[in-house]
């Protein structure tokens, strides 16, 4: 019986091994992936997904690497203990797929949350030094901020805050509530831009990145319709997604930009493509 891998490199017109060995770096600018995108599948078979499109960078979900995907839930006490308890080791294994696969991650999603105690926070580093990434992005909340500086400091791990499209307290959103976060902390607390939640949001995702592009770790591509709108196919919303990939260009902003597919498709491994030669196609001309 074939692999999957083998299977997939005698179909004409797929991408061969080599191919995916290229680096999805286009015109200077990183192209990667949040797995979270391939949330429908394990950590091997999204790996085996990011190597059939080409991409060489990604953003790590936790949701990969923890107990808690969308087919395997926890308990909240009982995520905890496992985060307390879980060997390094873990982290170094996965750190070691991605490697032999030829994808560099770019960083770890650990979403710190108000209810984290400080053990669960402090193991997010340990998990991103593990991992070998540089920064960790997180769906956190405002507040919590102050408490991941005093580690991320220690840790000299930057830590994107990730923004969603409705206004809420104490939630990211708008650039009030970035600049709060930050306001006070040390420059590891950052931003991870997602400019397809900014748009629906009703703000301009080019304007932000001008002027905060030195505190942005990575974005997140999406398209999204204005007021609230849903997550659609690149090109039928609002998101100036090209814009944005020609600013990273043309301003030479080391910022990695991350597909993160939500719209609903035919399959994954065939949208995420899609997404991807959007991206080449817009950056090389």
């Amino acid at each position: 019986m074939l692999s999957r891998r083998v299977f997939i490199q005698l179909i004409p017109g797929a991408v061969t091994a080599a191919e995916a060995a290229q680096s999805s770096r286009v015109q200077g600018v990183k192209i990667g992936v949040q797995s979270y995108s391939f949330r429908d599948r394990p950590l091997d078979d999204a790996i085996l997904g990011m190597q059939e499109v080409g991409l060489t960078f990604c953003e790590l979900w936790q949701g990969h690497v923890e107990p808690t995907g969308i087919h395997n839930r926890m308990r909240r006490d009982e995520l905890r203990m496992w985060r307390k308890t879980v060997s390094i080791d873990h982290f170094r294994e996965v750190r070691t797929k991605f490697r032999k696969a030829g994808i560099e991650l770019v960083a770890y999603n650990y979403s710190f949350r108000e209810d984290f105690d400080d053990d669960e926070i402090e193991r997010g580093f340990e998990f991103a030094k593990a991992l070998g990434v540089k920064c960790i992005t997180a769906s956190s909340n405002v507040s919590t901020a102050k408490r991941i500086d005093k580690y991320a400091k220690r840790a000299r791990i930057r830590v994107g805050m990730h923004n969603h499209s409705r206004v809420l307290d104490n939630e990211f959103a708008t650039p009030e509530s970035f600049a709060k976060a930050r306001e006070g902390n040390s420059p590891y607390i950052a931003i991870n831009l997602d400019i397809g939640h900014f748009t629906a949001a009703g703000l301009d995702p080019v304007e932000f990145i001008e002027r905060n592009h030195e505190a942005i770790v990575a974005l997140h591509l999406k398209d999204r319709k204005k007021d609230q709108g849903e997550n659609v196919p690149f090109v039928e919303g609002d998101t100036k997604i090209r814009e944005v990939l020609h600013l990273l260009r043309d301003r030479k902003y080391p910022i990695p930009a991350n597909i993160e597919y939500e719209y609903k498709g035919v399959e994954t491994v065939s949208e995420v493509k899609k997404c991807y030669e959007y991206c080449r196609t817009s950056l090389e001309c």
